[in-house]
């Protein structure tokens, strides 16, 4: 269920983006940040929870914080310039992605089975990527970054989850940490908001949080082969909120890199689960 809630909790993160307007993207994820870091931060003191990083664990913190920093800045970009369930549908590639890191950081085996999985994913991909030699491939490409960085920073997450890490100092780190990474480009280029745009904004933070409170959980509780496939639900929300509000409809390209890359995921789920037991 944490995974389920994430998900929706990321499609509104989204919407709430779009909705926002022509803020620029930085100054976007500047307060989608900062009102995050308010969440997380009064999370902690409420529950009394000292801010207080496990030995070690450190570099784990600020590389997760670093990949998620960029992927959603990439998954931003990508939301702001196509319909949001294609971007929504090239984040999460993550759980790929999280397949290649796991490898090489966690040593976590991967069999060719996997490994044909991550191919295959990638192959949807450029169905909803549409790739060209335009410019116009720069919110896919974005988009694609997006599902790369998140694919590291959870697989960090995993890192800091088997290391014993509390998950909401891992949330409050990386919305510190990214908040902090942000302020010069939004003091260099901050553009006037309505009040309108504020409230969308502040809706993003808190739809933000709840998203990062509910995946970090879920990745620190279970294995990503496990769990992963639940978070595909966020294109079901995000095409139904797109469709709603936006009155966006994912084109015939989009649903078959849509039907690729899930189908993909339950596939490799199910395989997964049938090795566990």
């Amino acid at each position: 269920m944490f995974i389920i809630a994430s998900a929706f909790c990321f499609a509104l993160m989204n919407l709430f983006i779009r909705l926002t307007g022509d803020v620029p993207t930085l100054q976007k994820c500047f307060f989608r940040n900062f009102f995050a870091l308010l969440i997380a931060v009064s999370s902690l003191l409420r529950t009394k929870t000292k801010f207080q990083i496990g030995k070690g664990n450190l570099k784990y913190l600020v590389a997760r914080s670093l990949a998620g920093g960029i992927g959603m800045v990439g998954n931003f970009y990508a939301v702001d310039h196509m319909a949001i369930s294609d971007a929504s549908m090239l984040n999460k590639l993550s759980p790929f992605c999280a397949i290649i890191f796991s490898y090489f950081l966690l040593n976590e085996k991967a069999n060719l089975f996997e490994w044909s999985s991550v191919v295959i994913a990638f192959i949807g991909a450029l169905f909803v990527a549409k790739p060209t030699f335009g410019m116009e491939m720069l919110p896919a490409a974005a988009g694609l970054m997006g599902g790369v960085g998140a694919g590291l920073a959870y697989t960090n997450v995993r890192a800091l989850g088997k290391r014993g890490e509390n998950s909401m100092i891992i949330v409050a780190f990386f919305s510190a940490f990214t908040t902090l990474m942000l302020l010069p480009p939004l003091i260099i280029n901050y553009q006037h908001m309505t009040p309108q745009q504020w409230l969308f904004l502040l809706l993003t933070g808190t739809a933000a949080a709840g998203g990062q409170i509910f995946i970090t959980k879920a990745y620190s509780k279970a294995p990503a082969k496990e769990i992963s496939v639940y978070d595909f639900s966020i294109v079901i929300f995000a095409a139904v909120f797109g469709f709603l509000f936006l009155g966006q409809l994912p084109d015939g390209w989009s649903i078959l890199g849509y039907i690729i890359i899930i189908g993909t995921a339950v596939v490799k789920w199910r395989y997964s689960m049938k090795q566990h037991s």
